[in-house]
């Protein structure tokens, strides 16, 4: 049974999404939100998939992998392709659905063919082959006919909108997170503090290794179908190796094994580049200085110690704790 911080937490990090998809919403319906505005709003529900389900490996399972973003291109193709030959056979309610699941349960068949060998690898060796993997599904869907080739995907329905994307995050969000509080999740974190601690309790290493593994594969599977659908072409050089690397970015910067850190820095580093577009030439020059510069801070043991004190948590616990004194009182 979760303990009463933890059920608090995880009410926290919903109340924090839903609160902000009403006040967009509210906006949107006002007309305050420009156009291009709105177009930001999937991709930033996109990032924030990704980044989440990448914080599962990299912050819980404490694996670097660095093929996220191949997992997503397998789960666009597999969605979009789904979309296109049945767009006249199913209604919309029930296509773009099933182009998620499909896309998502692909990527996971992919996650665990890939998983089964590289697995075995740590460190700096699983994260050269999981980057290689991601570069080799790029190549191969590159060289495919049905796939579009190097021209892209064209006729994929564009049905992605942000309410949609918003169900999906909520969806991704409670099993993450009833994930990470089980018996599971406790293996899985366990086995990133001491793997060998965690083998001689008897926790079956490359189980709980390939089970975070997958479902971060099927969410990024889901996130590809988001993406693929809010384009009217989709192309493999989209998923490079600067995505997969993107999305780690945004899970340190987001803190590991934080998933309100990382919806935030997914957040942020999709509009920052949007938000300097007016610098021109100089934008991008000044979008590295600012992650550089919070990375810098986000490392320094004063800036910790004031994040720690400001978290939730600490808040949680003072309350509980003054509330027990009362009722021991």
């Amino acid at each position: 049974m979760q303990s009463k911080k933890t059920v608090v937490s995880k009410m926290i990090t919903y109340g924090m999404v839903i609160l902000a998809f009403v006040i967009v919403f509210a906006l949107d319906q006002s007309g305050l939100i420009s156009r291009h505005m709105r177009s930001m709003l999937v991709p930033i529900g996109i990032n924030i998939i990704l980044a989440v389900s990448l914080n599962l490996t990299v912050g819980f399972l404490g694996e670097l992998t660095l093929g996220h973003a191949g997992f997503m291109s397998v789960g666009a193709y597999a969605g979009c392709l789904f979309s296109i030959y049945t767009a006249d056979l199913l209604p919309l309610a029930a296509r773009f659905p099933l182009a998620m699941l499909l896309g998502g349960i692909v990527a996971a068949v992919f996650g665990i063919i890939i998983g089964v060998p590289v697995l075995r690898l740590k460190g700096d060796y699983l994260a050269i082959v999981t980057l290689a993997f991601g570069e080799i599904i790029r190549s191969v869907i590159i060289n495919l006919n049905f796939t579009g080739g190097a021209s892209g995907l064209k006729g994929t329905p564009q049905d992605s909108t942000y309410p949609i994307t918003f169900v999906v995050i909520l969806i991704m969000l409670f099993v993450i997170m009833n994930l990470v509080e089980s018996k599971h999740g406790r293996a899985i974190t366990a086995i990133r503090d001491n793997r060998i601690a965690a083998e001689a309790c008897g926790i079956n290493i490359t189980y709980y290794k390939l089970l975070a593994f997958v479902v971060a594969a099927f969410f990024a599977g889901v996130a590809g179908v988001l993406f693929g659908h809010n384009y009217s072409i989709l192309t493999a050089g989209t998923f490079d190796y600067n995505m997969s690397i993107e999305i780690l970015v945004m899970v340190v910067l987001g803190g590991m094994g934080s998933i309100r850190g990382s919806i935030i820095a997914a957040t942020v580093i999709t509009i920052l580049p949007e938000a300097l577009r007016f610098l021109e030439d100089y934008r991008m020059l000044i979008y590295a200085v600012v992650l550089i510069i919070v990375m810098i801070v986000n490392a320094s043991p004063r800036f910790t110690g004031m994040r720690d004190f400001l978290s939730p948590k600490t808040w949680i616990a003072i309350l509980t704790k003054k509330n027990n004194g009362k009722e021991a009182a």
